[in-house]
């Protein structure tokens, strides 16, 4: 095989360099950076991108670490491009976010790769990611459970990232290097199996090619590349079933109406935009579906899931905070009858009256404070009473149009602290009758004397 041939035609397949581009290399001195390093400068001698510098990030966990540091000076001494240096603790980082010392370090380089490409002004950073890695990577996602998200491991390109060599494997470049008797540093940490990528690299992968697949790493490899097509293309059909839907609320019909697969790649999207990092599980999205079927809400990370009439409503909780999301409450108000709102201290009661101008001998005014009165005709459903959801809106008499709830309570300038428990009396629709206080919606409003009318009252407990 001949590997530069091979290198040349994935860049090209890929559209990673092109002709006016310039590139920067992370280099660690071992063997696929170093192949990595010297294949890029010899395709910038024939035109294909412009090999502008080199970057080395010292993890400082292990005492060889500056050995590989001054390995990375003396390519880029051989071959005349300057070098990009950072060095960081990773393990006291580690300890100081609390997490593992391979995702810390994953999170130091890249931040390190973003700000060497500012450093060479460059277009893109170049990774020296092999075959091997990708099978590697398939792995420990199906051991750890994924989905094609997870499986289609790593991309050629993600934004300024490349990863040219993912078309070959480590031994091809090995040998390529022999051939050129080029040099490289050998990493001792990769024989320690404490660390589940050693762990698949020096066990489970010689296992499975021994005794089930000899291939296995170029099957892996393809599988990869197959996920990433079918998530690429179920990413483009979910925004086209999404449509103009916002990110806090999600159509039942139109949820409904798409595949399952689709149906909970939308869900999930929209959770994941509202847990603020968190990680949204399959379980979590399974539990927001059945509330299409059940009604009522749910817990999520970082947020709360609800349906809301022909909706799923999500609800972001405020991050830095302790609490949860807003006291969401909803109870039934049959008439007639009345609903205690504890949450809010009020009590909504409504009841029947064939006049829309008295009740017994009492007049009422329809604008009356704490006072409404509807056509009856349309509040023959099970009608309910709640607070506010995002998204909300209706149509308040004389505006001649429906209005966001939130711009409504700016206008009637309503304390922001006293928003939430403001009461809504909806129809079974979820469509608002009556802001408990403050105005009716248009469509329910009393255009005719004789009408049947329901007369709803708002008092504090």
């Amino acid at each position: 095989m001949n590997v530069f041939a091979a290198i040349r035609q994935y860049i090209h397949q890929h559209d990673l360099i092109r002709a006016d581009m310039r590139v920067v290399a992370a280099v660690s001195g071992g063997s696929d950076s170093t192949a990595l390093v010297h294949i890029l400068h010899e395709l910038g001698a024939e035109g294909a991108g412009h090999l502008v510098g080199l970057a080395h990030f010292n993890h400082q966990l292990r005492e060889s670490a500056a050995n590989d540091e001054q390995c990375a000076a003396a390519i880029a001494e051989a071959i005349g491009v300057p070098l990009f240096v950072e060095r960081e603790d990773v393990a006291a980082r580690a300890r100081r976010e609390r997490r593992s010392i391979e995702d810390a370090g994953r999170t130091a380089r890249h931040a390190f790769y973003d700000r060497a490409r500012h450093h060479f002004s460059a277009d893109r950073v170049a990774l020296g990611h092999t075959r091997d890695d990708q099978a590697e990577t398939v792995l420990l996602r199906l051991i750890r459970g994924a989905g094609p998200r997870g499986l289609a491991a790593m991309y050629p390109r993600k934004d300024y990232i490349i990863r040219p060599l993912l078309g070959v494997k480590r031994e091809e470049l090995r040998a390529w290097l022999g051939e050129r008797r080029i040099t490289f540093v050998e990493d001792e940490t990769n024989a320690d199996v404490s660390i589940p990528r050693n762990r698949v690299r020096a066990e489970l992968l010689p296992l499975l090619t021994a005794r089930f697949n000899p291939s296995i790493v170029d099957t892996l490899a393809d599988e990869a590349d197959l996920a990433r097509e079918i998530w690429e293309w179920m990413t483009a059909a979910a925004a086209a079933y999404q449509g103009s839907v916002g990110s806090d609320e999600l159509d039942v019909e139109m949820l409904m109406a798409a595949p399952i697969a689709l149906r909970r790649l939308i869900v999930w999207e929209a959770m994941r935009r509202t847990a603020r990092g968190r990680p949204v599980g399959l379980g979590h999205v399974e539990a927001a579906l059945r509330l299409m079927e059940t009604g009522g809400s749910i817990d999520a990370p970082a947020h709360r899931v609800e349906r809301v009439g022909d909706r799923l409503v999500l609800t972001g909780r405020v991050p830095g905070t302790k609490g949860r999301a807003p006291n969401l409450f909803r109870y039934p108000l049959s008439i007639p009858g009345e609903a205690k709102l504890p949450e809010a201290g009020w009590i909504v009661s409504a009841q029947r009256s064939d006049r829309s101008a008295t009740v017994g001998n009492e007049a009422i005014e329809s604008a009356a404070a704490g006072v409404a009165i509807v056509r009856g005709d349309l509040c023959r459903g099970p009608l309910s009473v709640r607070n506010r959801r995002p998204g909300d809106r209706f149509a308040p008499v004389g505006l001649g149009g429906r209005k966001k709830l939130q711009d409504f309570f700016v206008d009637r300038k309503v304390a922001r602290r006293d928003r939430d428990a403001v009461p809504l009396v909806v129809d079974a629709a979820d469509r608002i009758v009556w802001v408990a206080g403050y105005g009716i919606d248009e469509a329910f409003r009393v255009t005719d004397s004789a009408q049947t009318v329901v007369i709803f009252k708002v008092r504090r407990v």
